[in-house]
């Protein structure tokens, strides 16, 4: 690894949680902690993760819902954590778009081979859609090559360096929740603060010029206590 993948454990037995954090920690990965919804929401407001082990038997929302609310909102890399009885739950997890699933008890060595192979799977996709120098989307074409954005009037559209860096990587990474800390870095590859509000003015100069309504935005939306995500229908 280049840097340090991101796992979340979200677990509600200590034991377990712990345990899963150490070895994946030992492993070499960035590995951060939640014991529910509230504690999963709460560390992808603060950073992208890479990977998300999400057992179903969690309190108050259970991780089926849970996934259901990811699935609604980005792509991301989700194992599934489940009890020997949990079959049914393990196929409608499968539906609900999770990647994978392991059941209790499990082997660390096969989860961590499994962990690996997934996040390299999905950084692929993802990579090769961001290989792609010219994206279009509702007649629009941004060419990344050279930084410009054409209007479906075949119009040259004027974007600052913030604009454009903003809007290209979220259309690179349209369908995926980006965190406001995660779009600092694209736009301004510097330290930030935690209240920078510069994606939220940023994010509002490009509706202005791509939405029809920019009230009512149909492409850039905001996903509340996270950031914001490029809506990939049609991309």
């Amino acid at each position: 690894m280049t840097y340090k993948d991101h796992i979340l454990v979200v677990e509600d037995e200590p034991v377990t949680r712990a345990t899963l954090a150490g070895y994946f920690t030992e492993a070499g990965y960035r590995v951060s902690e939640a014991e529910d919804g509230t504690g999963l929401w709460s560390v992808l407001n603060r950073s992208a993760v890479d990977l998300v082990l999400l057992d179903i038997r969690l309190p108050g929302e259970d991780g089926l819902s849970l996934l259901r609310q990811l699935r609604s909102k980005t792509e991301m890399a989700v194992i599934l954590v489940t009890g020997k009885t949990d079959q049914v739950d393990r196929i409608i997890g499968l539906e609900l778009g999770a990647h994978d699933y392991v059941t209790k008890p499990f082997d660390m060595r096969e989860l961590l081979a499994r962990a690996k192979n997934l996040i390299r799977l999905t950084r692929a996709a993802r990579g090769a859609q961001s290989d792609q120098p010219m994206q279009s989307f509702d007649g629009w074409v941004l060419n990344r090559s050279s930084r410009r954005l054409m209007s479906p009037e075949n119009e040259d559209v004027p974007l600052t360096r913030g604009e454009f860096d903003l809007l290209a990587a979220l259309v690179t990474n349209a369908g995926r929740v980006m965190t406001r800390d995660s779009l600092l870095d694209h736009v301004s590859h510097r330290d930030w603060e935690p209240n920078d509000r510069t994606i939220d003015v940023l994010v509002g100069r490009v509706r202005r010029k791509i939405e029809q309504d920019p009230r009512h935005p149909t492409r850039l939306i905001t996903v509340h206590g996270i950031g914001y995500v490029f809506a990939n229908d049609g991309l």
